[in-house]
């Protein structure tokens, strides 16, 4: 880890030094554009750097990899992200997890092969580790094992295109509430399957079969796919519908074996999703909603959930404050025993839309969180924000990650759950190098404090380098 620390540094300090030596130069010199580092690595295009122009950083020459003279290429790249938590009391200390401090880091490598406009193999390797976690997670750790690796064919037709990727990826929808990379805990999640879609005008339609990887850790290339688990789906997009976009999507989500607190068996769900996000002068908004229905073993399961957050900017005033408003709804299981399900599943929620914490999982949930945003620098913003936390019914548990139900909950107390406050910085110290601070602190309300719990304290520390 230390010599993980090391390198970071040092290519930190490589890339801000030919950072440095690049401002010198005047913009106007060269109409290429660097591509930044992206969420997504593969929709980085590095084809920039055949502009000889274009001012180089420090292994450019692995970045930019030419092969002849058909505009088909090679990229290299990786990233490395290392993470203190401490967690005072995890499950509210109502269970028996004891307060944990310690280290999480992801390191990948990837390789980008371009070939020609229409056709991309890319793949990705991750290695990530936790040092002195008491309590392992499967997205705690990873040993050295393959996170995508797809082939993509890209044609373009007159007013758009058809796409096709085959292989394992990482599929994210919108704000990732339900679908996503998880890239708030260590280990992110991929899916083995076929993604295809078609862009017309304003339109984009998406089609996908998958069987989401599901890590395993023992050895190293372990992670796997089987058809107990699997998502597939239709979604469809359109932009520019007044000042806002609207998308929404069918899935079938189906699970082997599935365990709830009220029902036991194969999960078979039917889920209905959509979504109204957009921006008008100062004010932005995103609203979605999705409805399940199906089946637990011989439990009918019918449950839904509401997401939103607006916000309004002050643009001209100092440090640009943003003042937001998120409210979240999810239902959960009235009544033991009659036969109905109806807990929300978040399915593959991102891990960090509530907070980095893990405190709060999308079930059986009220939640209203009044936030200010602000940038005291360019590079720097700060958000604090007050969340409010009920159950939709008494009936079902408090729920964390992962969709643990904290013990003693269910059918016990009132709809109050507790309140919280979180704190978090992000800076951007250059293109390659980002740093965030996060702490967080619940105060639990009766009921968590009947069934053995009490307050909780987060506190993140994350420094990420990507090349």
């Amino acid at each position: 880890m230390q010599l993980c620390g090391g390198v970071l540094a040092l290519l930190a300090g490589g890339v801000a030094g030919a950072q440095t030596l690049a401002a010198g130069a005047p913009a106007e010199a060269c109409g290429a554009k660097r591509p930044a580092i992206n969420f997504n690595r593969w929709s980085e295009n590095w084809s920039a750097l055949a502009d000889p122009c274009l001012a180089r950083q420090p292994l450019d020459n692995l970045k930019y990899l030419p092969l002849g003279d058909s505009g088909s290429y090679l990229s290299l790249g990786g990233g490395l992200r290392e993470r203190y938590e401490h967690i005072a009391t995890p499950l509210f200390g109502a269970g028996t997890a004891r307060p944990d401090g310690y280290v999480i880091q992801r390191a990948n490598l990837h390789a980008d092969l371009r070939l020609g406009q229409y056709v991309q193999v890319f793949g990705q390797l991750v290695d990530a580790r936790a040092f002195q976690k008491h309590t392992l997670a499967p997205p705690d750790q990873d040993k050295l094992d393959v996170e995508q690796l797809f082939a993509t064919v890209a044609v373009p037709t007159d007013s758009g295109a058809v796409k096709l990727r085959v292989g394992r990826q990482e599929m994210a929808f919108d704000l990732q509430r339900f679908i996503a990379a998880r890239d708030g805990p260590n280990v992110r999640q991929s899916f083995d399957g076929v993604w295809a879609d078609w862009e017309h005008g304003p339109w984009r339609l998406i089609g996908y079969a998958t069987q989401p990887v599901q890590n395993r850790s023992e050895h190293t290339f372990d992670d796997d796919s089987n058809g107990h688990l699997r998502l597939d789906g239709l979604r469809a997009e359109y932009q520019g519908l007044g000042p806002g976009d609207l998308s929404g999507y069918y899935s079938r989500y189906r699970r082997d074996a599935a365990r709830f607190l009220d029902a036991l068996g194969n999960e078979r769900r039917d889920v209905y999703d959509l979504r109204y996000n957009g921006k008008r002068g100062s004010v932005d908004w995103d609203i979605e909603g999705m409805l399940q229905r199906g089946q637990v073993g011989s439990q009918h399961a019918q449950a839904w959930a509401l997401g939103s957050i607006a916000g309004y900017t002050f643009a001209t005033q100092p440090w640009t404050p943003r003042v937001g408003l998120q409210f979240d709804m999810a239902s959960g299981d009235r009544h033991a025993g009659d036969g109905k399900l109806g807990t929300f599943n978040p399915l593959f929620a991102n891990g960090y839309y509530f907070s980095l914490a893990g405190l709060t999982g999308y079930s059986n949930l009220i939640h209203l969180k009044p936030s200010l945003n602000f940038k005291p620098a360019r590079a720097l913003s700060v958000t604090t924000s007050l969340g409010l936390q009920w159950r939709q019914t008494t009936g079902d548990a408090v729920y964390v990650q992962n969709m643990s139900g904290v013990p003693r909950t269910a059918g016990q107390g009132s709809r109050w759950t507790g309140a919280y406050a979180q704190v978090r910085s992000d800076w951007s110290i250059n293109p390659n190098v980002t740093a965030s601070l996060e702490a967080v602190h619940f105060q639990a309300g009766d009921t968590l404090r009947n069934a053995g719990g009490g307050n909780a304290n987060y506190l993140g520390m994350e420094l990420k380098f990507g090349w």
